[in-house]
């Protein structure tokens, strides 16, 4: 697994692109599950962030757990993540993201090629009864969600598929397409026996935050990129 890269730092911020593979931050274990927990604990992205900003730790709505973290990423998504420095930039952060005045990008490759080269899929997501997988055939604390896609080059058994999500649910890009036939090569929980066995080496879900861009109170407009990964460009 390669380390995190630092796309671009300020005073009040940091965007991070994130490998595949490394965990945001650790879980919220109750003192019964920690004091059987004998493995050690799995680096996150969190520890590699603390080592070299420090300044971090006392930022966020839970600073213990996930200090300076606005919005996260799936362990097994990579790409762009911003991260705040302090507690002012959190609160502009996490209020652009409540507004869905973040403009997120995301590229995946799928299972099958989608029959429309464009589409909006505007379906709820709620949680699965008994678990915490999300489904569109779930009305328990179901919300809001819509994804537009398109293609971007049909490769046969498989697509390339850009994806701007309007909203940010819990594994919304993996459950919609899912839910039109065409879930993402590698998705172990929301794929089929055709993705499964389409898996790249390493088992990848291939899934990549490709960009962020939104424009603070002032005016000012950031755009952060993240380059698709070695195992897309071979498609």
């Amino acid at each position: 697994m390669s380390e995190p890269e630092i796309i671009f730092e300020n005073e009040d911020f940091l965007a991070v692109n994130k490998p595949a593979g490394l965990m945001v931050h650790a879980a919220r274990l109750s003192s019964k599950r920690r004091s059987a927990l004998v493995r050690e604990a799995e680096p996150t992205l969190v520890d590699w962030l603390l080592l070299r900003y420090p300044e971090i730790k006392n930022v966020g709505d839970d600073p213990v757990l996930r200090p300076g973290i606005v919005h996260r990423l799936d362990k097994a998504t990579s790409g762009v993540m911003l991260v705040a420095r302090n507690q002012q930039s959190f609160e502009r952060l996490k209020k652009i993201f409540q507004e869905h005045r973040m403009r997120k990008t995301y590229f995946a490759v799928v299972q099958g090629v989608p029959a429309k080269e464009r589409g909006i899929i505007d379906v709820p997501i709620g949680i699965k009864t008994g678990s915490l997988k999300r489904s569109i055939h779930s009305s328990k604390m179901a919300k809001e969600a819509i994804t537009e896609y398109s293609l971007v080059k049909d490769l046969g058994d498989s697509a390339l598929l850009k994806m701007n999500p309007k909203t940010g649910r819990t594994h919304q890009i993996r459950v919609h397409l899912a839910s039109i036939g065409h879930p993402i090569i590698g998705d172990s929980l929301y794929g089929n026996k055709a993705s499964r066995a389409a898996s790249m080496p390493g088992g990848r879900l291939m899934l990549h935050a490709a960009a962020l861009a939104f424009e603070d109170s002032v005016g000012n407009r950031f755009e952060f990129e993240a380059s698709l990964p070695d195992e897309f460009l071979r498609q």
